[in-house]
């Protein structure tokens, strides 16, 4: 693939001034409605002053000073005049006639486009006030800056949190509103409940005066006349606000019952089309939410809690989630669907004795050892809740779709989860929903706290490709939610862990002999090395690098704020390379120090750093200050940061290691290939039956590589290719056999398959980006309107990322 880079059009900014002030909670009171594909609602932001992030046991500061206040500049909309209304109560319908919306010479009634704001003649703010500095500006008014994106954003205001009944009950200041706030956020773990129910009692407090805010492509700028610091601007702040239909953080689609329904799809942007909050992973919040919709929608959210609906009037349902883990607000996830709910038929006694203790009683927390995260009700210092190998799952998917997650999915979950706990320990979140979301979902798997959408390809063929997804899916509880990176280029942190941990937790959910665990992960890290060999090779050297920031890894300008490389890049979701060399620097250093060790290693690192974010250093000194000094030659941070993390293209240990021999089952497989090739080259002649005892059965992995080889190939016969699908059934294995198919049939033009190509594109969307591309490149007419024919039928529902990847292949 051809990937061009554009910083002006490919790097994210992440412009919230988390270095001055932070949301610690959100609120939000939300309706969604499908008519309109609009979100609408409020959000009350509860915020904490002064608090500079600071990681214990970091090796790094995080703040420096800009270097560029070029780079901080926001730009500002064309100023538009709108009346101020005197709204004193708030509902949860909201009447947006009353408003009237303009801007660039345009008037639009529809509220669709264009943001609202009070700037300029409304509020007297000027727009070159707006840069990095939103700190005390002396005379000047503090500027609370928060990420927001394709929103129409109503009103803010501060909220009178000192007008909530009882508040005196647990503050020393009843009548200042930002004490109430602080002792509010200060209650310790053991309150949660009591905290909640006030956080919620505040939220629904009324306003004591409306704020003045403006917007820009990227954020949400509001100040209050008078407050010239942090300390002084509201510390409880409510927005009333609505979302866009085309806003990048959710997907309006239907399901594969053609139902309709709305989800998070794992945007490059995050959430910030969702709700205005802080981007930046520092912004460690909690947050709960009711979200209301028509009664027959199921709403799944980032919850502790397995919600369950309360009727309202006129057929209307509320869900309300909640969650007391402190995570970057970029991890909160929602989907609202007609979906069908499937639970395992039969409980052991330690999920029952789980689903009486999940939601504690706050006496009932048993402290073990001592944790380095900030205080929260924390699942690793509670007694029942190490011991506990499998925690309440459930299943969602549309109706058309639950038998084969009976037969597939819901047999695998037990035992998935069992073997994260017995090489991890402790689950980090309570509970688990696993949600199969429509065929547009760009990826195979996305976890968030409580929650995993997994994409339909992982159901079916054999359990090989729904197991390792799901395993994959589950270390992310560990590494990427409990455990995160402090900075977002450093997603080997996330996904070079997953990758290396699916193996591991897929080997010991199918209780393999040790021998057999080893051939199998021996097979996948050949299938990964070809892999990354070939993405090496098509990829710009910029975007191989895992530590693109080097020495500025986690540093952000003086207000916060910071550019996340690349992140835009519509290209760059489809990329494996931060998978891929993770995955191999793990490996490399689990066979250094011997995998005993390692992973005894990796269960002291997560109860060590739950809870916390993280530099890649952070790992790798406790890492290297658990190794025998013997087993340590040329082995110290700084080397690993240059062979490893800091250059592009493919460290040379690795290149060492596998120009070694094959293991047994890549063997097999070739042994397979060399078969074929004799058979491709057979004249037409013989018993079918004497050809076809030749080939014996072939896990999914050895198909895989067999495949790939003969996609090597310069031609296979059309009789060779018939041959092939009849006797491994191609057209009914997993996603990922299916997908070496489809490329047989694309280059060696088999047009009696041309209906599996069809199919694939169709029901397979995670996984079908290359054939459109292989499809063009073969210049054949056919197969370009075979191409074209499938976009159109695919292209309002599908993924804008890849919607806007494969309109450039095609036109």
């Amino acid at each position: 693939m051809d990937i061009k880079l554009d910083p002006s059009r490919d790097d994210l900014p992440l412009v919230a001034n988390t270095s001055h002030i932070l949301v610690k909670h959100y609120v939000l009171d939300l309706d969604v409605d499908f008519e309109s594909q609009v979100i609408e609602g409020t959000i009350v932001l509860f915020l904490e002053s002064g608090n500079r992030f600071k990681k214990r046991s970091s090796s790094t500061e995080v703040t420096c000073p800009s270097e560029s206040n070029e780079a901080c500049k926001f730009r500002m909309p064309e100023p538009c005049q709108i009346p101020v209304t005197n709204t004193k109560t708030f509902s949860s319908k909201i009447g947006y006639n009353d408003f009237v919306i303009c801007g660039k010479g345009e008037k639009d009634t529809s509220g669709k486009d264009g943001n609202h704001d009070n700037q300029e003649q409304a509020s007297g703010i000027s727009s070159s006030k707006y840069c990095c500095d939103t700190g005390n500006h002396g005379s000047e008014e503090f500027l609370l800056v928060l990420d927001c994106c394709d929103l129409s954003v109503l009103k803010v205001e501060e909220v009178d949190v000192a007008a909530v009944p009882g508040i005196e009950k647990f503050t020393r200041s009843p009548k200042l509103r930002n004490q109430i706030v602080h002792e509010l956020m200060a209650l310790p773990a053991d309150r949660w409940r009591e905290q909640l129910d006030y956080y919620t009692r505040c939220s629904q407090a009324p306003g004591c005066g409306e704020l003045l805010f403006d917007t820009d492509t990227w954020s949400l700028q509001i100040r209050k006349t008078g407050a010239q610091t942090a300390t002084d601007f509201p510390h409880a702040i409510r927005i009333q606000y609505r979302t866009k239909p085309q806003g990048r953080s959710v997907t309006w689609t239907s399901d594969q019952s053609g139902r309709p329904c709305v989800y998070t799809v794992g945007s490059p942007i995050n959430n910030r089309a969702l709700f205005p909050c802080q981007e930046p992973p520092v912004a460690m919040s909690t947050w709960q939410a009711t979200v209301r919709a028509a009664a027959s929608f199921v709403v799944l959210m980032s919850g502790e809690n397995s919600a369950k609906p309360t009727q309202l009037q006129e057929d209307y349902s509320s869900w309300h989630y909640y969650v007391t883990m402190p995570m970057p607000a970029s991890t909160f996830t929602i989907a609202v669907g007609s979906w069908t709910e499937m639970k395992p038929e039969i409980c052991s006694s330690n999920d029952v004795a789980t689903e009486r203790s999940f939601s504690p009683s706050e006496a009932d927390f048993r402290y073990i050892g001592v944790c380095g995260h900030m205080e929260y009700p924390c699942r690793f210092q509670k007694a029942s809740a190490t011991t506990q190998k499998i925690i309440p799952h459930r299943v969602f998917a549309p109706a058309c779709l639950k038998g084969a997650c009976q037969e597939t999915l819901l047999p695998l979950i037990p035992p998935c989860l069992s073997a994260a706990h017995s090489v991890l320990g402790t689950h980090p979140f309570s509970r688990l929903d696993i949600l199969i979301v429509p065929a547009n979902f760009s990826s195979l798997g996305m976890a968030s706290p409580h929650i995993v959408f997994l994409s339909q390809s992982t159901l079916t063929g054999m359990s090989q490709l729904c197991g390792t997804r799901l395993c994959h899916e589950i270390a992310h509880a560990w590494f990427g939610l409990a455990i995160g990176a402090r900075d977002w280029t450093e997603e080997w942190l996330s996904e070079g862990f997953a990758t290396h941990l699916e193996d591991v937790f897929w080997a010991k959910a199918q209780q393999l002999a040790p021998h057999e665990a080893r051939e199998q992960q021996e097979l996948r890290a050949c299938l990964r090395w070809r892999r990354l060999q070939d993405e090496v090779q098509n990829s710009p050297e910029e975007m191989q690098v895992l530590r693109p920031n080097k020495e500025k890894t986690g540093h952000v300008s003086d207000s916060g704020s910071s550019v996340i490389r690349h992140g835009l890049n519509p290209e760059k979701v489809f990329m494996q390379v931060h998978y891929l060399k993770g995955y191999f620097l793990l490996r490399f250093l689990a066979k250094r120090l011997g995998e005993d060790t390692y992973f005894s290693f990796l269960r002291k690192f997560v109860h060590t750093f739950h809870g916390q974010l993280i530099l890649s250093q952070d790992f790798l000194q406790m890492l290297l200050e658990n190794i025998p000094e013997e087993k340590r030659p040329e082995l110290s941070v700084g080397n690993i940061f240059r062979d490893w993390l800091e250059s592009s293209g493919i460290p040379q240990q690795l290149q060492t290691r596998h120009s070694g021999p094959e293991c047994g089952l890549a063997r097999e497989a070739r042994a397979r290939v060399a078969k074929w090739v004799r058979v491709n080259r057979r004249p037409r002649k013989r018993k079918r039956k004497d050809r076809e005892e030749v080939f014996e059965k072939l896990l999914p992995d050895q198909l895989v590589l067999l495949l790939e080889h003969l996609l090597e190939q310069k031609t296979v016969t059309p009789r060779t290719l018939q041959s092939l699908e009849r006797i491994y059934r191609l057209s009914e294995q997993d996603a990922e056999v299916r997908h070496r198919w489809c490329e047989l049939i694309v280059k060696h033009k088999y047009t009696k398959a041309y209906r599996d190509v069809e199919r694939f594109l169709q029901e397979d969307q995670a996984m079908g980006i290359y054939l459109y591309g292989e499809l063009m490149l073969s210049e054949d007419p056919r197969q370009q309107h075979l191409a074209r024919r499938c976009f159109e039928l695919s292209r309002e529902q599908m993924d804008k990322s890849s919607a806007e990847v494969v309109a450039e292949m095609l036109f």
